[in-house]
């Protein structure tokens, strides 16, 4: 793939500026969660949203699957939710003229582009786990077949703090899938007020489609020609690094955290930054890109210790604590 152009890179952001403005129909506020959500899709990675219920998680998702012209479908996880409600199943088929029986894989509601996983941890781990495959290798593999899902494919799960009742905490191995922790908090109250008269009122209207997948794979492959400085990549490879408690390891760390993030948390913390700069318009990563998504990135990659939750300290606070140890590099 050729360098784009500044002038289709200016068509593209002009693009996007519709798909933010399709989003602010229906959303208001939360501009820094719509962002999040945009990297992740231009990252071409998957996305998990955590808030307490009645902040428009799922609406955001679904307000963003109108906007793009993809195949979106949505799935209610509960306590006797099935993998094969998810991946699908086979079905015995009878020719009738010859009375011969087949079987024939019936695809799954995994099979779409955009799939959300509306309260992911409501359901048991056995199903949690079912889309370990789908969200790595876009792959589903039924009685020793194996299934490609379609392109772009994108998982936007919702997910209420564990101490609601009845949730169940995703398996580590999965929480490492997502490539974004993204936290939805409480509305301003200006915003507040604006959510109260738009959904009590007749405004609002169907939300317009204004991206198709074609556009979305093209800015995902632009994502990866994004320039990443040698300091910086050797900056992200030391705050990763870092998460790790050892002898060496920022205080914080040796404190608070009983188990640090994986290389998979560098992937996802340079394709961020990456995909953060595009959407700006440049061509360049830069050290607030990395800032601003590090604790997206690492939070749920950082499994805290019983210290941590005696004093209080979040994941995010452990992040703000490992940045500052480790500062980021002087500009060129």
């Amino acid at each position: 793939m050729t360098t784009p152009t500044q002038s289709e890179i200016d068509a593209r952001l002009v693009e996007l500026g519709k798909l933010k403005a399709a989003i602010g129909q229906a959303i208001v506020g939360q501009t820094e969660v719509v962002e999040q959500l945009l990297i992740g899709l231009l990252a071409g990675g998957h996305c998990l949203i955590e808030g307490v219920p009645g902040l428009g998680k799922t609406l955001l998702v679904r307000t963003l699957g109108q906007a793009l012209a993809l195949e979106f479908r949505r799935v209610q996880f509960t306590p006797d939710l099935m993998p094969s409600d998810i991946l699908g199943t086979e079905v015995l088929e009878e020719d009738h003229g010859t009375g011969h029986r087949s079987f024939r894989f019936q695809p799954g509601p995994v099979f779409t582009n955009l799939f959300l996983a509306d309260e992911l941890n409501r359901t048991p781990p056995k199903t949690q786990a079912a889309l370990l495959e789908a969200m790595q290798e876009h792959t589903v593999s039924y009685a020793g077949v194996t299934h490609r899902l379609n392109e772009p494919f994108f998982v936007l799960a919702t997910q209420n703090p564990l101490e609601q009742a009845g949730t169940y905490p995703l398996p580590e191995a999965q929480l490492d899938r997502f490539l974004l922790n993204i936290r939805v908090g409480y509305p301003t109250a200006d915003e507040e007020r604006a959510i109260l008269v738009q959904t009590t009122s007749g405004a609002g209207g169907a939300v317009p489609r204004v991206m198709t997948g074609a556009d979305v794979v093209a800015l995902q492959g632009w994502v990866r020609q994004v320039y990443v400085g040698e300091a910086l990549l050797t900056w992200i490879t030391a705050l990763v690094r870092a998460t790790r408690p050892s002898a060496d390891a920022p205080k914080a760390i040796q404190d608070y955290v009983r188990w640090g993030a994986g290389p998979r948390a560098g992937q996802a913390l340079v394709l961020a930054a990456k995909a953060r700069a595009l959407l700006n318009g440049r061509l360049a990563a830069t050290r607030e890109d990395v800032v601003a998504l590090a604790a997206p990135v690492l939070r749920h990659r950082i499994l805290l210790s019983f210290a941590a939750e005696a004093e209080r300290k979040t994941a995010d606070d452990v992040v703000a604590a490992l940045l500052a140890a480790l500062p980021p590099p002087r500009p060129d």
